[in-house]
């Protein structure tokens, strides 16, 4: 059957919506490996206890099985020759042996239950530890990682691809286990009990494990394609959720519902497919198993009669008995086949992701706290001063000196792309002073917010350097340079809890009063006031309950307890009122105040007062100065400003 294939199905934006590549799992036997050794490093203890436990349930149920024979022939027949014989019955004999049998599966009882606890715990406990470090490694991975994957197929992985390994944890190992070491044991009793027989036996779950694997090889492929559409179908209503405003406001509901129409019927055919073959396996060996079973009774039972190389009767009922149980186990393998094949889907979507390499950071030079002793030279200190200086230690002389933090910003001839085929940024020289307010303008796409991410480091340079107050930002350890830095973005995000923590996001250790100071500096201080709980008001759904202004100024207060000598406004008032962008100006002034500070704006009006304006188009900088400059060029400024052609201006 030809791989299934993804049909092509766009989002509510006209894309498609993004997910992890699909395609046939590869190395299921090292991904099996890695999902078992995670559970055995975590529980090395219990996982032994759960495989004693199994191994004594098998045994104990093939003992008190092959014990038939003996209680047969042994005890029942002679007590009925004895009965036919007129002879008074001793049945003490008998019920001895009945308790010999009792307790072996009593045994079983036991050894089952306590595996399922164990495994329970288990299974549980590294499917915890599994999530938080899938989450830890996620903080560490690059902007470039979730630019390309799509959030809602992220969300699988933590939901539904770990669900199939917690069934196949849980149920499916264990009872693989269980049925390889249920085959074994009964094939050597079986052996034991008639060879002949056997061999009948074995042809027959021959035939089982050939249509198991033939079916198995074919739902394999639709479970891998099932994990692929889950991911693709929770990534587009994660999408249309999130853009449900748009969506009504262009009326395309009709269009959303076509295309998650579209979605949801590949996910029912991949699923279908996967388990149809999957359902079926499951009638045709038990039917298999009854033949076995039926041409085992009718041979076993002439052969028992006749008395042919001294099988008994008792000989026939411990026999049948396991070659019953011996069809039952292969046919839980192929069920439980299935199940792993979809868990292995799921866990190479897991360790996809877990091996995604980590934003390196090769820097050294670190932010700490500084002040000066009485020689007048900077030095680090214990404690808060609100003073910093990078520390600089030199690798060649051993030596380590203090530079104060001041915000000075250059970039030097960059060029930078995406990927390296497609530069985007060419030959980019700006310089920013200390305390100076620079404007990136230009049209869309023209590279102004690719620049203030590479003052972030969310992404490396190919060509040129950038140095922050003279010191390469690569030697920089990007959590201090990060730290260095306050962000005030067009997209304002806010997190479920009070006002207070989101504005304390900033600076987590931060005192109640300086969260006050920092909301009157964004001019927040009023609105939050008369929240119904003030700073103690709880947001949730990304502050749903403000409006957007509100939740921008919250921004600007985040930003401000930060206390960052640099600051990147990209398009902070872009989305409001002119009345409240009053107020998110104001705020943004006094936050602008001794700062360097970055500004992207589409309304010019906003960065007039800017001491330098950097014109972008296609990546590179074409014209720079302050706006009484720029606009005596009639240039590319002067178009953009006042809307007119140069040569057409009078």
């Amino acid at each position: 059957m030809a791989e299934e294939k993804v049909k092509e199905v766009k989002g509510p934006g006209g894309r498609r919506p993004r997910g992890m590549p699909h395609e046939k799992v590869k190395n299921p036997g090292k991904l099996m490996k890695r999902t078992v050794g995670y559970a055995f490093q975590m529980y090395p203890w219990q996982m032994v206890l759960v495989v004693i436990c199994i191994f004594t349930a098998v045994i104990a149920n093939v003992q008190g099985t092959l014990f038939t024979k003996t209680l047969i022939d042994a005890y029942i027949t002679p007590l009925k020759e004895a009965a036919d014989a007129g002879q008074t019955p001793d049945f003490t004999a008998l019920l001895g042996a009945m308790s010999r049998v009792a307790i072996f599966y009593l045994i079983g009882i036991a050894a089952s239950f306590v595996q399922a606890v164990v495994m329970t715990y288990v299974t549980q406990g590294t499917l915890a530890k599994l999530r938080l470090q899938l989450f830890k490694h996620m903080e560490t991975l690059p902007i470039q990682y979730f630019d390309q994957n799509a959030r809602g197929d992220i969300m699988s992985v933590y939901t539904n691809d770990i669900d199939t390994l917690r069934q196949m944890l849980s149920q499916s190992l264990p009872q693989l286990l269980n049925s390889a070491i249920t085959v074994v044991s009964i094939f050597v009793s079986m052996l034991m009990l008639n060879i002949p027989l056997t061999v009948m036996s074995i042809a027959m779950v021959c035939l089982m494990l050939f249509l198991s694997g033939k079916a198995t090889k074919i739902s394999g492929k639709n479970f891998v394609a099932q994990q692929h559409h889950l991911g693709a179908m929770n990534g587009f209503i994660e999408e249309t959720m999130s853009g449900e405003k748009v969506v009504k406001v262009f009326n395309h509901e009709e269009q959303c519902r076509e295309t998650f129409r579209k979605l949801n019927e590949d996910l029912y055919e991949s699923a279908y497919k996967a388990n149809a073959y999957s359902a079926i396996l499951g009638p045709i060996n038990a039917q298999l198993g009854n033949t076995s079973y039926v041409l085992c009774a009718i041979i076993g039972g002439a052969m028992a009669l006749n008395g042919i190389v001294g099988f008994t009767v008792g000989a026939l009922a411990s026999f049948l008995t396991f070659n019953k149980n011996f069809s039952m186990p292969i046919n839980q393998v192929s069920m439980q086949l299935n199940a792993i094949v979809s868990a292995l889907a799921g866990a190479d979507r897991i360790f996809r992701m877990m091996d995604e390499k980590s934003e390196t950071d090769d820097g050294y030079v670190m932010l700490v706290n500084s002040e000066k002793n009485a020689a007048g030279e900077i030095v680090e200190a214990d404690h808060r001063t609100k003073h910093w200086a990078w520390k600089h230690y030199h690798k060649a002389d051993g030596t380590t000196d203090y530079k104060p933090l001041e915000g000075d910003v250059v970039f030097d001839h960059v060029d930078f792309g995406y990927t390296p085929e497609k530069i985007v940024l060419h030959d980019v020289v700006l310089h920013a002073l200390p305390g100076q307010k620079v404007a990136l303008v230009g049209s869309t796409g023209a590279g102004k917010t690719t620049i203030t991410n590479l003052i972030n480091r969310f992404y490396d340079i190919q060509d040129g350097k950038i140095r922050y107050d003279g010191i390469n930002i690569n030697k920089i350890k990007k959590a201090d340079l990060r730290r260095s830095l306050g962000m005030v973005l067009q997209e304002t995000n806010l997190f479920t809890g009070t006002v207070s923590d989101n504005i304390r996001f900033g600076k987590l250790d931060a005192t109640d009063e300086e969260v006050v100071a920092a909301a009157k500096i964004a001019n927040a201080d009023g609105f939050i006031r008369r929240l119904s709980k003030g700073y103690d008001t709880v947001l949730t759904g990304n502050g749903a309950s403000l409006s957007q202004g509100q939740r921008q100024l919250l921004a600007i207060a985040r930003a401000a307890i930060a206390d960052p000598p640099v600051l990147i406004l990209d398009e902070a008032t872009s989305s409001i009122d002119s009345r409240t962008e009053k107020l998110v100006q104001d705020g943004m002034d006094k936050l602008m105040e001794g700062r360097t500070t970055f500004v992207i704006a589409h309304r010019l009006s906003t960065v007039r007062n800017s001491d330098v304006i950097c014109v972008l188009e296609q990546g590179r900088i074409v014209e720079m100065g302050n706006h009484e400059e720029l606009l005596k060029l009639r240039g590319r400024y002067y178009q953009l400003y006042t809307g007119k052609r140069p040569e057409l201006a009078g």
